[in-house]
Formats: C-alpha cells, sequence, structure tokens
C-alpha cells in the first residue's frame, strides 16, 4: 500500500489557520471523517487526544504527527493540513506546526497500511520534502510530491516505472535518491522501513532498536533519523523498528555480535535479552528524533555502559536509572497489583453471588454456603481470592528479579498469607496480610539480585544450575526465614490499622471516604489514584468491604460527571465534544475513571477540581450509607452483590450530579 492511497484529496487541506492545537485536531479529525475512514468520529477524536495526553506528537521543526489506533477506525488512512502561519503544537523545539499529518490504524485487522505509514515518517525526514509540501499551491500537487518522493526512495509500484517526473521531482523536493546506493557510498544501510532497497553491508558499527507505545510513526521517523545520521558521520549503522506490525528489519546474531554498541530508542518494552554484553544506551523514542546525532557520537565513544541481562523477556527502553527510588518502587508495586487483580475481581465477585444466591434463614452461621449453588460459588471464589497474596509477593518479585524471583516471592507472599512464626511455624498466630505479601514480595525480588550478585563468581560450566537449582533453593529459604521473622510485626500494623478502622465513628469514616474518593480524581489512573485502589483492595483481604465500595464510587464519578455536563450544559461543550459525552456514561458506569482524561487535559484547571468535589462526595456518602464492595471492580454491574445497592447508587448520582453543576459553573462557553 502506497502512501497516495491512504491519502483522499478530500481529506487535504492547505493555507489553514488555526488558533490552537485543539482546532487543529478537530479540523483534522473532520478531514479524517471526510475521507470516510472512521466509523466512529468522536471515539476517534477521543483515541487522538488520550495519545497527546502521553506526551505531544509534534517532533519539532514545524512537523506533528497525531495518530490514534483505535476501533473508531473503519480503513487506515491520512489526513494532511497545511498552516503557512503555524499552530501551537506543544513541540519540544517551541516552534510552531506548519505541516500536520494525522494517521487513523484500526485496533484490529491486517496491518498493510503500516508499510506506508513507515514510509510517510521516513520521508519526513528528508532535508526538502516537508518544504515542498508547504509550498503546494493544490491538492494534486501535494500529492504529486509525496508520489515523486515515494517513487525515488522507495522505487516505482511493481509492474510500474519510475517516471522522469518522479526521479527529478524528489531531487527538487530535497528527497533522498537510491537509499541502497547512498548507504553502500556511506558505508551503512539504507532505511531498514519495509519497502526500502537494501545494500548487503557487513559489519556495523551501530546498531539500534526504536519502539512507541503506538508503534505508528515516532517509530519509524527515530529509525530513519538514526540511519541518516549514521551515514552523515560515516559510521555505518542499522535499526530495528518494533512497530504495530511487529519488528522489522530484525537485528541478527552476527551484526550484534560485531557491533560497538547498540542505541534502545523506545518508550515501551523490547527483548533485550540478545544484548546481553554489549554496550546499549537506552533512552526514550523522541531523543532518537531529536538528538540522533549525540546517540551516534556517545555510542561509538567507547564510554557505554555494559548492559548485562537478568533473564526477562523484556525490557523497558528508557533507562532505569534515570528512576526515582519512588518510581522504581511504585513500578515493582503495581507490576504486582495487575497481576493480582484478576483473581481479586473474579474470586471476590463469585464471593458476592454465593451470598446473592443463598439463604440467610437456614443457618445464620454458615451464610454463604447454605445451599448447593452458594456452597459452590463460594468454595471456588474462596479459593481465587486466596492466590491474591502469593500473587502479589510473586509478580513483585518478578519485576525486581524477572523470572528466577517469581517462584521466590510466590513463595514468601505464601508464608505471608499463612502468617507463619518461628514459634509457630503452621502459621494462624499472626495475621500479616497484605502489608506483609507485600514485604515479601520486595524481600523475595531482591534476595535473588543479591543471590545472582554472590553467584557471578562462580565458574562457568555452574551457569545452568542457578536458575534450577541455587536461585530457588536457597532464595526460597532466606525468603521464607525473613518473611517468618517480619510477620509478627506486619501482624501488629494490620491489627492496629483494622482495630483503628473499627474505632472510626461516623464522621471519620466519612471523612476517610471523601479523601479516598476525592484520591479516584485527582490523576484518573496515576498514582493518587492507584494508591487509593491498592489502599481500597487490601482492605478486602482484611474484611473491610466500605472502603472498597467508597474508592469505586469516586472513581465512577468523573466521567459520569463530564456525560452529565456534555448533556445539561451543551453550550459548554462542542459538538464533537458532546458525542464524546455519550460515551463517557458507559465509561463511569463500567468503573473505567480513564474516560475522563481527554476532558481533564484539555481543560485541567476546570475539569479536575469539579471531579474531586464530585468524587469527595460520592465516597464519603458511600461510607455514611454503611455500603459495603466485596469486587474491586465492575460498576454499576456489581450493583446486585453490593451492600446496601440503592444508597449506593444513590451516592454515585449525586456526586456525579454535583461534579456536572460545579463543571457547568466554572466552564466558558465553547466556541463552535
Amino acid at each position: 500500500m502506497r502512501i497516495t492511497e491512504l491519502l483522499k484529496t478530500e481529506s487535504i487541506e492547505l493555507d489553514v489557520k488555526v488558533s490552537s492545537k485543539e482546532e487543529a485536531i478537530d479540523r483534522l479529525v473532520s478531514l479524517m471523517d471526510a475521507g470516510g475512514r472512521l466509523k466512529d468520529k468522536a471515539g476517534y477524536k477521543e483515541g487522538i487526544l488520550a495519545r497527546e495526553g502521553l506526551g505531544s506528537t509534534a517532533i519539532g521543526e514545524g512537523i506533528a504527527i497525531p495518530h490514534a489506533k483505535v476501533e473508531a477506525v473503519g480503513t487506515p488512512g491520512l489526513a494532511a493540513m497545511v498552516v503557512p502561519e503555524g499552530v501551537d503544537y506543544d513541540a519540544f523545539d517551541g516552534s510552531l506546526a506548519h505541516l500536520l499529518f494525522m494517521i487513523a490504524a484500526p485496533a484490529e485487522g491486517a496491518d498493510v497500511h503500516l508499510e506506508a505509514l513507515s514510509r510517510l515518517s521516513t520521508l519526513l525526514m528528508n532535508p526538502g520534502f516537508k518544504e515542498g509540501l508547504i509550498a503546494a499551491k493544490s491538492k494534486e500537487e501535494f500529492l504529486q510530491i509525496i508520489d515523486e518522493a515515494e517513487v525515488a526512495r522507495f522505487g516505482a509500484p511493481e509492474g510500474a516505472e519510475a517516471s522522469e517526473g518522479g526521479k527529478k521531482g524528489t531531487e527538487e523536493s530535497g528527497g533522498v535518491k537510491d537509499g541502497a546506493s547512498e548507504g553502500a557510498n556511506a558505508g551503512a544501510p539504507a532505511s531498514g522501513n519495509a519497502g526500502s532497497v537494501k545494500a548487503e553491508i557487513k559489519g556495523y558499527r551501530v546498531l539500534a532498536v526504536t519502539a512507541c507505545p503506538t508503534g505508528i510513526a515516532h517509530t519509524y521517523m527515530a529509525a530513519e533519523n538514526l540511519e541518516n545520521t549514521g551515514k552523515k558521520l560515516g559510521i555505518p549503522l542499522k535499526a530495528e523498528t518494533d512497530g504495530s506490525g511487529g519488528a522489522q528489519n530484525v537485528l541478527t546474531r552476527e551484526e550484534i555480535a560485531g557491533a560497538d554498541a547498540i542505541i534502545i530508542a523506545a518508550d515501551k518494552n523490547v527483548e533485550m535479552a540478545r544484548f546481553d554484553g554489549k554496550p546499549v544506551i537506552m533512552v526514550p523514542v523522541a531523543d532518537g528524533i531529536h538528538k540522533a546525532e549525540d546517540l551516534v557520537k556517545r555510542a561509538v565513544s567507547g564510554t557505554v555502559p555494559v548492559y548485562h541481562h537478568t533473564g526477562a523477556a523484556g525490557s523497558t527502553g528508557i533507562e532505569d536509572g534515570n528512576d526515582s527510588l519512588g518510581r522504581t518502587v511504585y513500578k515493582h508495586l503495581m507490576n504486582g497489583v495487575s497481576h493480582m487483580l484478576p483473581f481479586v475481581i473474579g474470586g471476590g465477585i463469585l464471593i458476592a453471588l454465593a451470598f446473592l444466591f443463598d439463604d440467610y434463614s437456614i443457618d445464620p452461621s454458615n451464610f454463604g454456603k447454605n445451599t448447593p449453588l452458594a456452597a459452590y460459588l463460594k468454595t471456588i471464589g474462596e479459593q481465587a481470592f486466596g492466590m491474591m497474596l502469593p500473587i502479589l509477593a510473586g509478580f513483585i518479585a518478578m519485576s525486581i528479579a524477572d523470572r528466577p524471583g517469581l517462584a521466590v516471592g510466590l513463595v514468601a507472599g505464601m508464608i505471608a498469607k499463612m502468617g507463619s512464626t518461628f514459634a509457630n511455624p503452621a502459621g494462624g498466630d499472626v495475621n500479616a496480610g497484605f502489608l506483609g505479601a507485600l514485604f515479601a514480595g520486595f524481600v523475595g525480588g531482591y534476595i535473588v539480585v543479591g543471590l545472582r550478585k554472590l553467584f557471578s563468581r562462580l565458574p562457568k560450566s555452574l551457569e545452568g544450575i542457578k536458575p534450577v537449582l541455587l536461585y530457588p533453593v536457597i532464595g526460597i529459604f532466606l525468603a521464607a526465614v525473613v518473611t517468618t521473622f517480619i510477620n509478627p510485626y506486619m501482624g501488629m500494623i494490620n491489627d492496629g490499622l483494622t482495630r483503628f478502622l473499627g474505632s472510626m465513628g461516623g464522621a471519620s469514616r466519612i471523612v476517610l471516604g471523601m479523601v479516598l474518593g476525592g484520591m479516584m480524581s485527582i490523576d484518573m489512573g496515576g498514582p493518587f489514584n492507584k494508591a487509593a485502589y491498592v489502599f481500597g483492595t487490601a482492605q478486602l483481604a482484611e474484611g473491610n468491604f466500605e472502603v472498597m465500595a467508597a474508592v469505586m464510587a469516586g472513581g465512577m464519578v468523573p466521567p459520569i460527571a463530564i456525560a452529565l455536563c456534555t448533556t445539561f450544559f451543551k453550550k459548554k461543550f462542542t459538538d464533537k465534544e458532546r458525542q464524546s459525552g455519550i460515551v463517557n456514561y458507559v465509561m463511569g458506569l463500567s468503573f473505567i475513571t480513564e474516560g475522563a482524561i481527554p476532558f481533564a487535559a484539555q481543560d485541567p484547571l476546570r475539569v479536575i477540581p469539579s471531579c474531586i468535589i464530585g468524587s469527595a462526595l460520592a465516597g464519603g456518602l458511600s461510607m455514611a450509607f454503611g455500603c459495603t464492595l466485596r469486587a474491586p471492580h465492575g460498576g454499576i454491574f456489581v450493583l446486585p452483590t453490593i451492600g446496601n445497592p440503592f444508597m449506593y447508587l444513590a451516592a454515585v448520582v449525586v456526586g456525579a450530579a454535583v461534579g456536572c453543576v460545579i463543571l457547568g459553573f466554572l466552564k466558558k462557553n465553547a466556541r463552535q
């Protein structure tokens, strides 16, 4: 598929005047829709805004490439807009965006369009190409410049001959000639992107891997810029692109062995085991676009530290050394929590259903297991729920020490769950609970890290027995000993917290509910949100079901409040925003707080405070009404299993209504 097959004349607009990034996005989305590429215009815009929320897609030097890969896209496509006066698109270099391409990619289906998208990203890095497009006098000329540059750079379509105009056109617009011949002359290969002609060159001095979360544009632009920089410096460089269509131009074992250094420019996990023992630079993908020359020079300087792989299947491209201690701990904790949640959710809902289908009057002391169906549901639920603490500890340890840490962490988490002590190894005397398992996970992980360093001096002939014998046997024993030692202290803390929560009067419990509910709206999926959520799930393990109810109520409010505001304060929103508001009803009722992020990103000073107040009110009311929740997710779909369900629903409705009214009062009328 060629670039001009993705870009229709209906989706091109020249000589445009826009005053803001938001207006530019609206125009581009409308152009994309005019080309018939979208199934849901509002949903597509939400995807674009969500991607912008991760960081601006302006790449500097007057170019912006907003993109989204979402269900709202029917067929892959491009939209293009030229803004001669420029628009502020939050570029890292402060430049105004004059040339904007928007990319629409379907969430599912064949990725045949990715070759064309990678080609576009490649051409935009070539001198003169951008200027030629900005100066185009008509849509037809705009498309011709692209077509001629694509032919000259990647060759004519199969069965067609490149015209003289095509060969000449790119030279006039600044496109490179034949990537293969230039690469051969410079001692570097042509671009590794699909469709390029490659030269058979041995012995690259520098290798690179580029990857961004969506794998559409930045992946290929970083690769092209690094390869072009290598040519300019006379340093042979090959770049592997880890795009949404899979890895292309994959680095071979021989190339890795012969390279001086590796550059990983990535914002997502890439396969790192193959680079063990090689000097490796790890940076964000944006550095591959903006700091290519510095990276290549640093790669051949001889000062790059050697990377030692620790056994994981993948690793994040951003340097771990750049993370603070708090950020590192947070990442390990979230890895454990994310793997634990399916057990908590599944087990919690099954237990709640057991109570729903049971008959309390048969035997109040055995409520939940009085009928065969209830007994079966509760038994399964208890088994699933009972695995939450070992899973939490196991995957925290695995995040720290990779696969050798999993077994060590799981066993340490089980020891914490049992409440084992030296006086009573079988457990039952103390309740280490969530805190004990959390501690056990970190202990297990760092014990394995220590064992690795200790055993690094062993002969190479013993390398094979480390992961199957030394790490599990010694690691499990040491982690169990430390966890057993610490269990009584964790039990004291847990019991103290439980007594403190139990002794809280009505006013204190309401304040706690307000604080937790409000935290769910501060960053809508960020550290504050996650801290409140983890506290709620931890209290589930201790039997404090009111806390989780308040947390979920607070998390449901932001999307619902925004949806209500788009319905009852229509003048405050554009037509497109009102359409997006409908989606937020579903997301809020499903307890997907992140549905509010696009609105919060556009107007944080008005949206976030309104949502915090509404969420705090919902959390406080949930506590005041004595609502309980045994499962940490589900939204309205688990309403029948919630204790005092009608008052719980009232708490959410009141909180969302208050948030809606405050936002409607604060927000200015939108420009239609």
